[in-house]
């Protein structure tokens, strides 16, 4: 489980996170909404290691952070802006990189059903720099699930993709889900995300505002939800 208290975090004296309280369970799958500067990329990082928290209580898998970094790391996938692939090896190659790096056992094997299970299992001998944006996308997606993570964190994972990397991509998402993973996607696309998310949260201002739990909600329905969340906030709209 993912559970967060009362975290802070400031970058120089602009405030980005402010008191904030989170929390998932096994399976959930959450959307967490909010403008641009609410602190969704933020939480994400803190969630991730990748970033250290100025204040508050993070405990993600049972660990708490960032005293037990390493072993939240073993057990988490995230996809954020930056890939976090190499240009200059293959697909193949950067699977077999990130496999060894996680002790994955018999990781070639791995790197092949995870090329297979995101569309690219043609493209494995391919150099990544000659990928198009949606194809570095799938592996970003392939990398992260390499080790079978308990925990997904996906920063708007939607960007820059095609219909069909979608669909592949909210597939797998739900898949995560329903083998009982927790699963974390920010977005500003609420129309990918309404029939996708079991809970969705919105992040205004540094707090989460807003919550509700309703499986395929009326895309409708979501915005009204998000637009009067914020507003009541004083944020800005989507």
């Amino acid at each position: 489980m993912i559970r967060v208290r009362n975290l802070r975090k400031r970058f120089g004296h602009k405030r980005v996170l402010s008191g904030l309280d989170f929390q998932v369970e096994k399976g959930e799958l959450v959307a967490l909404l909010g403008p641009n500067g609410s602190g969704k990329t933020t939480l994400l990082r803190i969630l991730s290691s990748l970033s250290r928290p100025d204040g508050g209580e993070v405990l993600v898998g049972g660990y708490q952070l960032p005293q037990e970094a390493d072993w939240v790391r073993e057990r988490l996938g995230f996809v954020s802006h930056q890939p976090l692939l190499y240009g200059d090896l293959t697909a193949e190659e950067n699977l077999w990189f990130y496999g060894r790096l996680y002790n994955v056992s018999d990781y070639r094997q791995r790197a092949a059903n995870v090329l297979d299970m995101v569309g690219l299992q043609r493209c494995g001998a391919d150099l990544v720099r000659t990928f198009s944006r949606g194809m570095v996308q799938r592996l970003a997606l392939g990398r992260s699930l390499l080790h079978e993570p308990q925990i997904l964190l996906f920063d708007e994972p939607h960007t820059g993709l095609d219909q069909d990397s979608v669909r592949m991509l909210n597939d797998v998402l739900l898949h995560m889900s329903e083998q009982g993973r927790i699963v974390v996607v920010t977005s500003h696309d609420l129309a990918q995300v309404a029939n996708l998310a079991s809970r969705f949260d919105v992040l205004s201002r540094g707090k989460i505002v807003a919550s509700v739990k309703e499986e395929k909600i009326d895309l409708d329905r979501l915005l009204m939800f998000y637009r009067e969340a914020v507003r009541l906030r004083g944020g800005e709209r989507l």
